[in-house]
């Protein structure tokens, strides 16, 4: 198959879908791959290193995406999507609430859109978890971004002038980016507290090191499907938000990475919260994309309010681009290699697939996506 690979034209993206190392491994499976000349600019790829994995480069953007697959990190825009041509195949980050507008192009030009945003979160397929490996970057590279907003040291110092007490930092939502967030923060000496609806990640803080905080509930109210967090009743958001109020006003650094697959991110801080914070205190939004956890949070904006920094930024990964592409790569690698048969006809009876793939030749193929649509009708 010919697969093609654009450069990303999303604000702040410095990721590519592919690098060197699988383009050579696509290449030695007999596929044809066409890059647009810089698309791993950001990521700090040649086009050079490209050809010399077996890839060709193309100047013509139109001419890569008339490729049988596109291989992408973000979702087509219209214009890109208008340019792909009909039947296609397109892998790439997708959440449907974001690009609900475009899906009727989707099902016109009868293309098949597999979604690395929804891949089941099954053994088999954990290494094909993009959303785990980007996270993961994402959670790691925040408490650094953490360290440089705040007025004081991360760890515990103790020196001839006097001791030098560490920070205190709360992580809120023990996913993946939320442990590697404790995971980092311990490394680098702080105090370091989390909080998660799901009770059943308070063995996996504490064995970084961290303290638990939890609501007192009878039940698993926030645990949802595959692992992930779900609503929650009032009852216990009314409980959430004491406890998160009465503990961020010691916190010197807090990190927020709550999120619900395909709803706006649940608004966990509020802007008297924020108030009550020590001055040169910080709050790093992972959920900014989604609409952040605090109320006051400006997506891809830093902003300080009574003393306190905001970080709304919204692609953490692309601040780290080369790690990022490599990890995505193998990731995107793995899915591709794992659906595609000799005949490159998809097996809808496989799991993995059926659940990664939101359209199937024009035809919905994903409930969450049929009920959008049927929503918006």
């Amino acid at each position: 198959m010919k697969i093609g690979i654009i450069k990303e034209v999303n604000s702040f993206e410095n990721r590519v879908a592919i690098t060197p190392e699988i383009a050579k491994k696509l290449s030695s499976l007999n596929h044809n791959i066409l890059i647009e000349s810089g698309a791993g600019k950001g990521a700090y790829i040649t086009d050079k290193q490209y050809t010399e994995s077996g890839a060709s480069i193309s100047q013509n953007k139109t001419e890569v995406l008339e490729s049988d697959i596109i291989l992408k990190v973000n979702a087509p825009t219209k214009d890109e999507l208008n340019s792909i041509k009909d039947g296609a195949t397109i892998i790439t980050f997708f959440q449907i609430k974001d690009e609900i507008d475009h899906i009727d192009l989707y099902i016109k030009k009868k293309i098949t859109l597999l979604s690395m945003s929804h891949v089941p979160r099954t053994t088999l397929a954990q290494n094909m978890d993009a959303l785990s490996s980007q996270s993961n970057i994402a959670g790691y590279k925040a408490t650094i971004i953490g360290a440089d907003h705040i007025s004081i040291y991360m760890p515990l110092l103790m020196t001839a002038a006097g001791t030098i007490k560490p920070a205190k930092v709360l992580i809120i939502g023990a996913g993946v980016a939320g442990l590697a967030a404790i995971a980092n923060a311990k490394r680098m000496g702080a105090q370091v507290y989390a909080f998660d609806v799901r009770p059943v990640v308070k063995e996996q803080v504490e064995s970084l090191g961290a303290k638990f905080i939890e609501v007192e509930s009878d039940g698993d109210d926030g645990v949802g499907e595959g692992g992930y967090a779900k609503e929650v009743s009032d009852d216990y958001k009314k409980k959430q938000g004491e406890l998160i109020n009465k503990t961020i006003q010691d916190i010197d650094l807090v990190i927020t990475t709550a999120l619900i697959p395909e709803k706006p991110a649940p608004k966990l801080i509020d802007k008297s919260m924020v108030e009550s914070m020590k001055p040169g205190s910080a709050i790093i939004d992972l959920a900014a994309l989604n609409g952040g956890n605090c109320e006051l949070t400006k997506t891809d904006e830093i902003i300080e309010h009574n003393h306190v920094i905001i970080d709304g930024r919204s692609n953490i990964p692309s601040t780290m681009p080369k790690h990022a592409s490599q990890l995505y790569a193998k990731n995107l690698f793995n899915l591709f290699n794992h659906i595609y048969n000799e005949n490159n006809e998809l097996n809808m009876e496989e799991e993995i697939t059926n659940g990664s793939t939101l359209i199937n030749k024009g035809t919905v193929n994903n409930k969450l996506l049929q009920e959008f649509l049927d929503q918006r009708s």
